[in-house]
């Protein structure tokens, strides 16, 4: 549907375009688009450059061992593992007086 635009009809939206915001806003307007996209693009492969690494220093980590920041593995018929906060546990607020 959109990719069916002729040159007829690139010309007439480039008119409209040129009467609402006038000759002179179009090199800013081209300019922040070109800046938007720059920053999209540049985004996206910070995204896949963070994943890589994470894949990497996962794959990196022998079996024995666990990566840094993993919680160690609790046993079956322990008790629950407590959640913790900065190495403190997080204790549920007690329950509201009637």
């Amino acid at each position: 549907m959109f990719g069916s635009f002729g040159v007829m009809e690139l010309v007439l939206i480039l008119f409209i375009v040129l009467i609402i915001f006038g000759a002179g806003k179009l090199p800013q307007l081209g300019e922040g688009l070109g800046k938007a996209i720059k920053g999209f693009k540049k985004s996206v492969h910070e995204a896949d450059e963070i994943e890589a690494q994470a894949q990497a220093q996962l794959t990196a980590t022998p079996q024995g061992q666990q990566a840094p920041g993993a919680q160690p593995a609790t046993g079956t018929g322990a008790a629950p593992a407590v959640p913790t906060v900065d190495g403190k546990p997080i204790t549920p607020p007690p329950p509201p007086k009637a």
